[in-house]
């Protein structure tokens, strides 16, 4: 049962890609701080997981179109309500742009962008004034250059973009809307590349805190995001990467 004492008590919100990973993470995190949340994703494994929490599931493919009115509808229908919105759903497994076909470049853009345009769209007009958050999830490959990761990172950079330009426009109304910027973080996206030395050399040993992170610390500060405690933070892509933007460190020497 939620806790009807936490700090996310008698709110609503809406996570994507909530069957595992950081969007599982972070649907515990504030179902487990009092709020009421809908777990959507296109993954079955969705509603075993809101039952967990004690929320309530929908399986839905996000990128369909009519699918943020859906999820919106749903969320009103389940709450009455609506505070938080997290927009988490996203796709891995980008190719360098001269190996990427025309149907590789509209799933990448469609998935993990455009669908988290057109959620957003549907939820402002019902989200809270003042109160409502809306907290996405962007990549460190957004935000800096990572060979071979052209369609991704290109969404993700639209998806830092939209909270400067949204919180420019929703602030005013009492909506607070920041990100999250996630580096390496152990989740079934990266488990192929976690294996790779190549991939470690290249990626963690060069951050500062030399490992990857857990979903449940990308949780926390969209948590912290999502929050009273944010009430001051606006347009803002926090990076959760061990460091890795801010100085990254030459790989050690093998053997």
């Amino acid at each position: 049962m939620p806790d009807t004492t936490g700090r996310f008590a008698g709110r609503a919100a809406i996570v994507t890609g909530a069957a595992r990973g950081i969007g599982a993470a972070t649907a515990a995190r504030l179902a487990e701080e009092g709020a009421q949340v809908l777990l959507a994703d296109r993954a079955p494994e969705v509603m075993a997981r809101a039952e967990a929490v004690g929320g309530v599931g929908l399986r839905i493919d996000l990128a369909a179109r009519g699918a943020g009115e859906a999820v919106v509808d749903t969320a009103l229908d389940a709450f009455g309500r609506l505070d938080i919105l997290v927009n988490n759903a996203g796709i891995g497994g980008s190719k360098p742009l001269l190996d990427s076909d025309d149907d590789l470049l509209e799933r990448f853009i469609e998935t993990n962008l455009t669908s988290v345009l057109r959620l957003t769209r549907a939820a402002i007009p019902h989200l809270a004034r003042p109160g409502g958050r809306i907290v996405s999830v962007s990549s460190t490959f957004g935000i800096a250059g990572y060979p071979g990761t052209t369609a991704y990172a290109v969404a993700k950079a639209g998806i830092a973009q939209m909270t400067r330009q949204l919180a420019g426009e929703l602030a005013p109304e009492g909506i607070l809307v920041n990100a999250v910027a996630p580096g390496v973080i152990e989740t079934a996206m990266t488990e192929g590349h976690l294996g790779s030395d190549y991939y470690r050399r290249a990626v963690l040993e060069p951050t500062p805190l030399r490992r990857a992170g857990r979903p449940e610390e990308v949780a926390a500060v969209i948590a912290f995001l999502a929050s009273a405690d944010a009430a001051y933070v606006a347009g803002q892509v926090i990076a959760v990467d061990g460091g890795w933007l801010a100085a990254r460190h030459p790989p050690r020497e093998a053997g």
